[in-house]
């Protein structure tokens, strides 16, 4: 498995892995429960989601896509 985002906490790790889970891609989340000891780490790289090498265009393709709003609810007016 291969390395295709480092997220800024659990919560958008999982909202992601379910993204890309949508799409049939298998993701494995690392370092979940370390945010638990930011005093102690450094806080950047702590959560990262893999896929398998074969997964991985796609998988940049939805990231991309999310970090460009393309997932983003719409507000109600």
């Amino acid at each position: 498995m291969v390395i295709v985002y480092e997220a800024a906490n659990t919560f958008e790790a999982n909202l992601l892995k379910g993204l890309l889970e949508q799409q049939g891609i298998e993701v494995t989340i690392a370092g979940e429960y370390l945010q638990g000891g930011i005093g102690e780490l450094p806080v950047a790289g702590l959560v990262t989601l893999s896929v398998e090498e074969i997964d991985l265009l796609a998988a940049q393709k939805i990231i991309k896509d999310y970090e460009a709003g393309v997932y983003a609810l719409e507000d109600e007016d």
